[in-house]
């Protein structure tokens, strides 16, 4: 495959599944800090921004609650955002227009529509965050039905998975930092569509601790951590497909093993100790992992930017 189509097929996944989760966090960081009266507003948005890697201002004003949120919702200047992301899926279809399906071609550029239009930007925060999510879900499930399981979708569930598993790790982080007396894990494990099937894995037990553990380490949950680590793993391994007896030549491969491995063989009372640390370095790995990626597979084609913290 070329590396062009091979690096939008890869970006295609990572933006999308960078929008569905921003409109994640966002909804649960709105709830914890518009309906919980004890929450720290200041504190709460200081740690939202430094989570999802976007600029804090430096001039000293106040930061506004709404003008946050509007500015990480439907901002296409500021790169972290939904717009943004949703711009960047659209940018990377049309440079693999040629290899899509009509249908994923057409979910992806009407999404991308209806934000350009503006009416996205005139929906009220919940229910911008609720299409979100349902949009992703369509372009998910058109790429499911129409793609060829070839080295195209295999870069595209690749993109996808590095970015959940980074993307959920942000999500366990602002409920560990997120100011404030109550719990904030049942808010985020309903974010992550977990809350149902986190109570039936753990029998109604409902503790904090659980709940990290639940979106950390199971193996069944696809928005887990260790779920995605091990979709991008299996990626990498069909992508390779050379027979090696020893070792990993695949330097991306290697870095997602031994994180998925350090995780599954650790306590969870050994990661919640330091979940924020924790978090941040399960980022790094992501980030890493990118980077070979892009320079094993990548390396003829035109460059691509991210910022925000997933890449580089």
């Amino acid at each position: 495959m070329l590396s062009r189509i091979a690096e939008s097929m890869f970006w295609i996944g990572r933006y999308v599944e960078r929008a569905e989760d921003t409109s994640r966090i966002l909804d649960v960081q709105m709830q914890m800090m518009v309906e919980d009266p004890t929450v720290d507003i200041d504190a709460g948005v200081l740690t939202l921004l430094s989570v999802m890697g976007a600029r804090i201002p430096d001039d000293g004003k106040p930061l506004s609650l709404t003008g946050t949120f509007n500015r990480m919702a439907f901002d296409g200047s500021e790169v972290t955002s939904i717009a943004s992301a949703i711009g960047g899926a659209r940018e990377s279809a049309r440079r693999a227009r040629e290899t899509l399906s009509t249908e994923m071609w057409e979910v992806i550029n009407s999404t991308f529509r209806h934000m350009s239009s503006g009416r996205f930007r005139t929906m009220r925060l919940p229910d911008a965050f609720k299409w979100v999510r349902e949009r992703a879900a369509v372009i998910n499930g058109t790429a499911d039905a129409t793609m060829s399981r070839d080295e195209g979708w295999q870069f595209l569930v690749l993109g996808r998975s590095l970015e959940r598993a980074d993307m959920t790790a942000r999500l366990v982080a602002t409920s560990a930092l997120t100011p404030g007396p109550n719990s904030a894990w049942p808010v985020t494990l309903r974010a992550c569509g977990a809350y149902q099937s986190f109570l039936r894995a753990y029998r109604g037990q409902e503790t904090d601790r659980e709940a990290a553990e639940y979106l950390l380490l199971d193996r069944l949950f696809p928005r887990s951590v260790v779920h995605a680590l091990t979709r991008a793993e299996q990626c990498l391994a069909n992508l390779e497909a050379s027979g090696q007896r020893v070792g990993f030549q695949d330097e991306a491969q290697r870095l997602l093993g031994r994180t998925r491995a350090e995780l599954e063989y650790r306590s969870i009372g050994d990661i919640v100790t330091d979940l924020p640390g924790e978090m941040e370095r399960l980022q790094r790995t992501c980030a890493s992992a990118s980077d070979a990626v892009t320079q094993r597979y990548f390396a003829h084609a035109v460059a691509m930017t991210w910022q925000g913290g997933a890449a580089r």
